[in-house]
């Protein structure tokens, strides 16, 4: 069985900043990390390769500085790792985006499963999943917390307001993994060592894959960003006030009406 794992590299939440100019995430400067839900969905391709055999493939989109977090994918038990690599995919939105990644998947080829993060930590759109399975045309599972597999069929568990839903679906599938379903293992420090240092990462550009230009990075983009506007942090001091619970209660709704400038 293959099982293909879509990866993204984002930064860390707290030194996510926006380029008022271009109007798109200033990662200069920020630490990167791997997102989340997207290790998680790694770990259960893991495990079902454990249970049923076969290969773990990961795949990304970005520039060359995602490839030590591919290597750390690697380290976990992935057995390769494809880079889609080109200024041409720069700017791309959630459309652009789906239609680049579902064209490398095509290229893997032989896939039955395509694991996703449910969203990532720098978006939060969650919408590239359910377009690489539009684009792909196979079945698609969201918010995943569980998944078995008998023969040709897929059994899920996902996660719905209230409580959960039990589907199935026939292989290939796409689904969307949630965070916290599992416990990411940790590297294994000689695997580490190898993929750090002998490991090769494949690479495809737009040429290699044959994507129609229209349909990549910023041109094929269907959405703007017309402004960008940054809270301020809230204040953390501390304020003791005493009286009576009637003059407290004055002074409450004083203090607010300050706060908003009302």
């Amino acid at each position: 069985m293959r099982t293909i794992v879509c990866m993204k590299v984002v930064p860390k939440t707290e030194d996510v900043r926006f380029d008022q100019q271009t109007r798109t995430l200033d990662r200069s400067g920020a630490e990167n990390e791997i997102n989340q839900p997207d290790k998680s969905a790694l770990e259960m391709a893991l495990q079902l390769k454990e249970g049923h055999g076969g290969d773990v493939v990961l795949l990304s989109m970005g520039p060359s500085f995602f490839e030590p977090y591919l290597r750390l994918g690697i380290a976990m038990g992935a057995d390769n790792a494809i880079l889609l690599s080109d200024r041409a995919f720069a700017g791309a939105d959630t459309y652009p985006t789906s239609y680049t990644i579902a064209t490398a998947i095509r290229k893997i080829g032989n896939f039955d499963l395509v694991l996703c993060g449910e969203e990532s930590s720098d978006a939060s759109t969650g919408q590239v999943p359910p377009g690489i399975a539009e684009w792909l045309d196979i079945p698609q599972v969201t918010y995943l917390s569980q998944l078995n597999i008998e023969g040709s069929m897929a059994r899920a568990k996902r996660t719905v307001k209230g409580g959960y839903e039990i589907v199935e679906a026939p292989l290939p599938l796409l689904a969307s993994v949630e965070l916290g379903c599992n416990s990411p293992r940790f590297p294994d420090f000689r695997r580490k060592r190898w993929a750090e240092k002998e490991f090769k990462i494949t690479v495809w550009t737009a040429a290699d894959m044959g994507v129609n230009p229209d349909k990549i990075g910023s041109k094929g983009s269907h959405t703007t960003v017309d402004e960008l506007v940054e809270l301020p942090r809230p204040s953390r001091r501390m304020q003791r006030i005493t009286g009576s619970p009637e003059e407290e209660a004055v002074l409450i709704v004083q203090k607010i009406k300050e706060a908003f400038g009302s």
